[in-house]
């Protein structure tokens, strides 16, 4: 998670504009040499910042690669209110469609996602920035169920990864990932959510 702001330090002052340039520095090291060649003196050198100011703000790589994805999900769009379930959810596919093939962003998260695979802290980190975007837009599937649109039992969560679950399987199969198939992955988690087929599980299953 982001560090928090020292006392004293102006809000967009020095400490803000640190942070900004290392990270846009992790973010081009990571498109450019993947997570295992990632380095914090790197990182220090392509943001003309410190190396001691790197290593004692973020200490190691999984460190950085937590702040950046907290900084990824406070900066990501906010939830779209269009007012009915299927624009909502075609709002989300969509938005998932256009982050996974922008010329930075795709790249960036193919080797975030890369890295998650074999780091257990960049894993975790991961979890909290997709924890955090799935909250984002839970509350558009909960209007539909208060409204009698979808299944009591429905849970947000569900729904929700639904739809951006076959973005990510084109993403890293290499399969062509365009707005149609926004469009079908947005159809295809309402229809299964008005099927009951997205509900919560068990409590046993969970333990």
């Amino acid at each position: 998670m982001s560090e928090p702001t020292p006392p004293g330090a102006r809000p967009g002052g020095r400490t803000a504009r640190v942070r900004a340039a290392v990270l846009r520095a992790a973010e081009d090291a990571l498109i450019e040499n993947g997570f295992a060649r990632l380095d914090l003196a790197d990182v220090a050198r392509r943001a003309v910042v410190g190396k001691t100011t790197v290593y004692r703000r973020w200490g190691t790589v999984e460190a950085l690669i937590a702040d950046l994805l907290a900084d990824m999900a406070a900066q990501s769009l906010p939830r779209a209110d269009t007012g009915t379930l299927e624009g909502d959810l075609l709002a989300n596919a969509h938005l998932v469609q256009r982050t996974l093939t922008d010329p930075r962003q795709g790249p960036l998260f193919r080797a975030i996602l890369a890295a998650a695979l074999t780091d257990a802290d960049t894993a975790a980190a991961l979890r909290l920035f997709y924890d955090t975007r799935v909250a984002e837009w839970a509350p558009a599937v909960r209007t539909a169920v208060d409204g009698g649109d979808l299944p009591p039992a429905t849970d947000p969560a569900q729904v929700i990864r639904a739809v951006s679950a076959p973005l990510y399987y084109r993403l890293l199969t290499g399969a062509p990932l365009l707005p149609a198939h926004a469009d079908q992955a947005a159809h295809s988690a309402i229809a299964a959510a008005r099927a009951g087929t997205l509900t919560s599980p068990p409590q046993h299953l969970g333990r």
